[in-house]
């Protein structure tokens, strides 16, 4: 097998613009973004023991067919699995396979993007608790495996503060990847400008410029109707996943050799699912935090703010709540 000679993948972390980021990369000609987003199958696949020949059969047959169907040679392969940023170690067959592999991490105020992972846990059925200061104080019970929902995929989604801790990962990922492989996108430049902020990704990722000039946001944050019916739609019981967990649920779990389309049946069921889900949506409703939590956060995430100024080289102490001071981009 022939490999595509160029790969780059944006790696979280998550509601830090990484959508937005994937949807404007995803429409550059030289691109070949995978079919579904976020794949996670570095992380899903523990592929770091194998020799250069098992791993090209492995990642060729299990992921490049799977999700990249269609690439052709010269395009640069593009994902955007926001685990990624907190398993950089599983990242080095990524190397192995392209050793000039490049990726994009993407940050923002902890105080803009907790209670929007929450949001995001909620909607996926990943969370229950429905108010974010109650799940934050919950973290040291569910890192000790209780009080865990049972439709949640893996606990560690719901560790909210782990989430947070940029300089924490972002350094485990500079030490594993090297620092010159990324390329750190900050929500606020993103915001600020995203047509410049665009424009330096493609100069860091050897893109020419495509005229790209469509920035508007498209995905608000969602909310639902009701909560039972979402866990069950997003987070069916494991008898009941191959029909009800949604085609890219499916994506990522099935056989490499499994060419066959889905029975009139499932395509049945998946539509049903699909009108179901667009029927219990509702915008989200923004709950600002209490200057209690902000006190907490605050407490909790300053030195690692801090240390991802140093990291960055970009003073960050608006963050958090502080003042805001100039500061120039990232690359």
């Amino acid at each position: 097998m022939t490999f595509p000679s160029r790969f780059a993948a944006i790696v979280g972390a998550p509601r830090c613009g990484t959508t937005a980021l994937s949807r404007y990369l995803g429409q550059h000609p030289d691109v070949c973004f995978s079919d579904v987003k976020e794949p996670h199958f570095f992380i899903i696949n523990d592929l770091t023991s194998l020799d250069l020949d098992e791993l090209k059969s492995v990642v060729g047959e299990g992921y490049l067919d799977r999700f990249f169907p269609n690439c052709g040679e010269d395009k640069l392969l593009m994902e955007g699995s926001v685990s990624y940023l907190y398993g950089s170690k599983r990242m080095r067959p990524i190397l192995k396979l392209w050793p000039d592999a490049k990726f994009i991490i993407a940050v923002r105020d902890p105080f803009e993007m907790l209670p929007s992972v929450h949001q995001r846990m909620l909607y996926n059925g990943d969370e229950t608790v429905s108010d974010f200061a109650t799940a934050w104080a919950l973290i040291p019970e569910r890192r000790a495996g209780r009080q865990v929902p049972r439709t949640c995929v893996d606990r560690r989604f719901l560790d909210y503060e782990e989430a947070a801790r940029f300089a924490t990962h972002v350094e485990h990922f500079f030490e594993v990847v090297g620092r010159e492989r990324c390329f750190v996108s900050v929500y606020d430049d993103l915001a600020a400008d995203p047509s410049a902020h665009y424009r330096r990704l493609l100069a860091f990722l050897g893109l020419p410029d495509d005229g790209h000039a469509d920035f508007r946001p498209r995905r608000p944050t969602q909310g639902f109707k009701i909560g039972w019916l979402q866990r069950l739609l997003k987070r069916p019981p494991k008898i009941t996943q191959a029909m009800l967990a949604g085609e890219k649920f499916r994506k990522r779990i099935k056989s490499p050799d499994d060419k066959k389309d889905s029975s009139p049946l499932i395509r049945g069921l998946l539509w049903g699912r699909k009108r179901l889900l667009d029927w219990n949506k509702k915008p989200a409703r923004k709950v600002p935090l209490s200057p209690e939590l902000q006190q907490e956060i605050r407490r909790v995430l300053a030195d690692d703010v801090e240390r991802l100024s140093q990291l960055l080289g970009r003073d960050l102490s608006h963050w958090l709540g502080g003042d805001p001071k100039a500061s120039e981009p990232t690359r």
